[in-house]
């Protein structure tokens, strides 16, 4: 009985702090934006989570493996093998309400992201999102794929310069070391307390482990 009632308060205290990308990701395309184009979509991605409310979406990842998994879970309406460096040739501007880039930036050299951030602008109508570790961190090739390494970091004032608002993401950065870890044991007291950090970070970006990067597409951009 004791196991149960601490179950629920644990779930009920961490489980809206776990889902924070997410729920976030959600509230800044639902409601305003109908079609969307993620961009390195890889095997997971926010968007399983409200696929269903768009009228259209379409998923690209150059890593054929990835696509594959993804593909599974029937997130999007269409799906595309293609270097996210292509899409300024594939897709015309102004053709999705809102194009994200989760988890990607990372993986690119620091041009050639600014490039990618650039298309994803001229190709949005409403809203670009992209999604990041706040500053370089270290991550190497796993599971067969090389585009797994992370070549470059991005920086919440430097975003801001770029015109998107920021959102600290995942708690405060330094509780975690090398590859993202939590750093000291025992591991999963440390990692709630991380979480609890979470509204504080929301709000203080330059302290955050990731960070939410959204910029609202003007009609004059547009």
């Amino acid at each position: 009985m004791v196991i149960k009632i601490l179950k629920k308060i644990n779930g009920a205290i961490f489980g809206p702090l776990l889902e924070q990308y997410p729920n976030l990701v959600k509230k800044e395309i639902i409601g305003s934006c109908q079609t969307l184009l993620d961009v390195g979509c890889g095997t997971k991605s926010p968007v399983v989570k409200f696929s269903d409310k768009l009228d259209y979406s379409a998923g690209i990842d150059i890593f054929e493996s990835s696509l594959l998994k993804n593909k599974k879970s029937k997130i999007y309406t269409e799906y595309e093998k293609m270097d996210v460096l292509e899409i300024g040739d594939v897709y015309k501007e102004n053709s999705f309400d809102c194009v994200l880039a989760s988890e990607l930036i990372e993986h690119l050299a620091k041009e050639d992201g600014l490039r990618l951030i650039a298309m994803m602008e001229k190709i949005a109508k409403k809203k670009v999102i992209v999604f990041t570790p706040n500053g370089y961190l270290q991550q190497d090739e796993y599971d067969g794929n090389e585009f797994q390494i992370h070549r470059s970091g991005w920086h919440p004032l430097e975003m801001k310069k770029m015109g998107y608002r920021v959102i600290g993401i995942r708690g405060w950065k330094p509780l975690r070391g090398k590859y993202g870890i939590i750093k000291w044991w025992p591991k999963e007291f440390w990692r709630r307390i991380s979480l609890l950090t979470q509204p504080i970070t929301e709000k203080f970006p330059k302290i955050a482990f990731q960070i939410l990067c959204v910029k609202d597409i003007t009609e004059a951009e547009g």
